[in-house]
């Protein structure tokens, strides 16, 4: 993996971390890279990364498709809806410093909500696309 994803992956942790919405919603920081093994409901966790060199000249620009999961059980769709309109509402946009690299821009990207088949566990998938380039 890139050194841009790797502060890319570090820079939305701690955005997400630190959102006090977000926080509510999931009754604490349960913001995952890794989730644990019976991690409680609801949480979030950085999922899959994709990285595209778009280069156009000799600066290294990349193209960086994150995905995020939102897990609720709390009785229906409502819980994912809203982790996943908080994710949003955090990241679309957002200003985020990375170590030694600049992010051009950070978009939401996608959402779907889905129940699991256990028939009790919601999913949300959150994408989102940022574009980075090194720092000068």
């Amino acid at each position: 993996m890139s050194t841009a994803a790797v502060a890319l992956r570090s820079a939305i942790y701690s955005a997400l971390s630190s959102d006090g919405a977000l926080v509510a919603l999931l009754g604490g920081v349960r913001v995952y890279d890794a989730p644990p093994s019976r991690p409680a409901f609801p949480y979030v966790a950085l999922g899959e990364a994709r990285i595209t060199d778009v280069s156009a000249d000799e600066s290294p620009t990349q193209e960086h498709q994150l995905t995020l999961h939102a897990w609720s059980r709390q009785g229906g769709h409502r819980e994912a809806h809203q982790i996943a309109g908080a994710l949003l509402q955090a990241l679309d946009d957002a200003p985020l410093a990375l170590a030694g690299h600049h992010l051009v821009n950070l978009r939401f990207s996608l959402a779907d909500v889905r129940r699991e088949t256990d028939g009790r566990t919601y999913h949300a998938v959150v994408r989102f696309r940022a574009v980075t380039e090194p720092a000068s």
